[in-house]
């Protein structure tokens, strides 16, 4: 079991270790752009930034860094494949992690919307597609076919059994999950704030990105219109803390950590710092099991924290480059910092007392 164990993490590991650059590179030119944006209504206003030639040149790097962010999720479901199968799997692997971020039929209507899995989703067709395509290298083949088998018959074959999982299979459920979460939620947002925010804080930081961040996100978005400002200034601090404080724990526990984890805590504090959740998706999909109960509390403690100290958001947007546009700035520093060290804290805490199979000892 212990043997198991350990050739999977090694597997997401060996996915995360081609990830982190594209997550890095995508990350800083997104905060690099955004950094000089004005704050509108609406979030950060790239048409806003003066002089043009100023503009045109960051509206440049927000779209290379935001295709090299949107490479993420097709690279680490075909990596993850790669390390199981090899090159056969990077196929099946790349386009359910392509399809994890983009679960819409085909065949339906233009008012169906894509919905996200997110990384998890990611993981686990990485997962899913490696273990097909390893099975059917197994299959006996001719000795005529048996030359073209990992470079056509097999990714041919696992690309469509991977597209058919994702699509008809994970697909759907996520989409109801969507639909359920947003009723759930409205339903909740009559009783007490304060759990509401927990609530929120939690579902912020758990897929990073995916259907259960997006319904929380959406959620307290949506309210925004309607005049109702006091939801999005919890969440705001929410979506900053789990970069924030994983980039912290690297600082502040720097023993427990590789030289490339290091790494990504400096990326992940200045995704942090403009509101991009997904700058601890290396952390989380290297270690969901310790990395992920982490994050979400110290998500959850920096939404409480801004809640019972009345913070509002007028932009649907967060971190603390959305201050501008802040009510309660005060107390929405001290959220987010509270988020942040608790963060840092537990997954310090956690490292220390549980050890993940085949982790050497701090």
């Amino acid at each position: 079991m212990t043997q198991a164990l350990q050739s999977l993490r090694q597997h997401l590991l060996t996915g995360v270790s081609y990830t982190i650059p594209f997550i890095a590179a995508g990350g800083i030119l997104i905060a690099l752009s955004l950094a000089f944006a004005p704050m509108g209504a609406q979030g950060p206003d790239m048409n806003a930034i003066q002089p043009i030639w100023l503009q045109d040149f960051l509206k440049l790097t927000l779209k290379i860094g935001e295709t090299s962010f949107g490479l993420m999720l097709p690279i680490l479901g075909g990596y993850i494949a790669f390390s199981i199968a090899g090159k056969p799997g990077l196929v099946a692997g790349m386009i359910g992690g392509f399809l994890s971020g983009n679960l819409r039929l085909p065949w339906a209507g233009p008012e169906v919307k894509a919905v996200s899995a997110g990384f998890l989703g990611a993981l686990a067709a990485g997962l899913i597609a490696g273990f097909i395509v390893q099975s059917m290298k197994k299959i006996p083949a001719n000795r005529w076919v048996k030359p073209i088998m990992p470079i056509l018959i097999i990714p041919v074959l696992s690309s469509i059994a991977m597209g058919a999982i994702m699509l008809l299979v994970v697909g759907p459920p996520i989409a109801e999950a969507m639909a359920w979460m947003a009723g759930w939620l409205n339903a909740l947002s009559t009783g007490n704030a304060v759990v509401l925010a927990m609530i929120l804080g939690a579902m912020i930081a758990f897929d990073m990105g995916g259907p259960v961040n997006k319904a929380a996100f959406f959620f307290a978005s949506g309210l925004i219109a309607a005049g109702n400002i006091k939801l999005m200034g919890p969440v705001a601090a929410a979506i900053c803390t789990p970069p924030l404080g994983m980039g912290l724990a690297t600082f502040m526990f720097r023993k427990q950590w590789g030289d490339d984890q290091r790494n990504s805590g400096v990326a992940a504090m200045g995704m942090g710092m403009i509101g991009i959740t997904e700058g601890a998706i290396p952390f989380a999909a290297a270690d969901p099991l310790r990395v992920i109960p982490s994050i979400m509390l110290g998500s959850m403690v920096a939404s409480t924290v801004a809640m019972l100290g009345g913070v509002g958001n007028h932009a649907p947007h967060g971190g603390p480059i959305v201050l501008p546009v802040i009510d309660g700035r005060v107390m929405y520093i001290i959220a987010i910092i509270a988020g942040t060290i608790t963060t840092a804290l537990a997954i310090g805490l956690l490292k220390r007392i549980w050890k993940a199979p085949g982790e050497k000892p701090a």
